[in-house]
């Protein structure tokens, strides 16, 4: 005769079925990833044209809003969203580089930890990037090369908008590579915050009141932006004389 399994073993045995896996990453630090990589995505798609200028510079301006909420959270935020963890990673890049010469085989190396260096050393490019990439930008809108001579602030800010992109793009190459390799989907838990396994959530609070802030905070100062614009971040003026030039043509 078989045993019935109780209701309260039941009961006991759903949720851990249907347990997401541990927290490692918290709600504000998914938010400024994706706030982060928007605002560059759409500052690179509108660097080129007058038309699409003000909203150019409010998404480039809103980058440097971005580092600095990045650069104060790690400084005071719980120890998992802490600069110091990447700073620690990339120390250890010496001692990983002299393995390579050492190993008698390729399967002596820690491919991991290599790995994991790249990928420090991608968001740790990032944000050090987005200072020179604004303050250039910032110079080209106002105008200092009339002042210190020639068109070279617009070709650093070119070019670190280049270099950006690249960094960017290697970023995206290493984790696809990465989910290959692992056969799991790298990205996903900065979609979720978390990763599949038993185990205690490495971070404790999802503080997601705070990711609500930066967020309305980011929509607050673009529309904030828009008002104080006559025509709005997106200005029609350069497509009406475009319109107006073409229609003379004709005629």
């Amino acid at each position: 005769m078989h045993a019935t399994p109780s209701i309260h073993t039941t009961a006991l045995a759903a949720p851990a079925a249907a347990t997401p896996g541990r927290r490692v990453i918290d709600a504000p630090t998914r938010m400024f990833h994706w706030l982060f990589a928007l605002s560059f995505l759409g500052a690179y798609l509108t660097a080129d044209g007058e038309s699409w200028r003000l909203l150019h510079v409010t998404l480039g301006y809103t980058l440097a809003g971005l580092l600095v909420f990045r650069v104060l959270y790690g400084l005071l935020g719980p120890r998992q969203a802490g600069l110091g963890l990447m700073w620690r990673k990339l120390a250890g890049a010496p001692a990983w580089l002299r393995s390579l010469t050492q190993s008698r085989s390729l399967a002596d190396i820690n491919w991991r930890q290599g790995q994991n260096l790249l990928m420090a050393l991608a968001v740790v490019a990032l944000l050090l990037m987005v200072l020179p990439l604004t303050l250039s930008g910032y110079a080209t809108y106002n105008d200092w090369g009339d002042f210190l001579g020639g068109d070279w602030l617009e070709e650093v800010h070119e070019f670190f908008g280049e270099a950006f992109l690249f960094v960017v793009l290697a970023h995206l190459a290493l984790i696809a590579g990465l989910s290959l390799l692992r056969r799991k989907n790298q990205a996903l838990p900065m979609l979720t915050g978390r990763i599949a396994g038993k185990g205690p959530d490495l971070v404790q609070k999802n503080r997601v009141w705070l990711a609500a802030l930066l967020l309305l905070a980011v929509l607050a100062y673009g529309g904030w932006e828009w008002q104080q614009s006559p025509n709005g971040l997106i200005s029609s003026k350069t497509w009406n004389d475009a319109a107006t030039g073409q229609a003379h043509d004709e005629d």
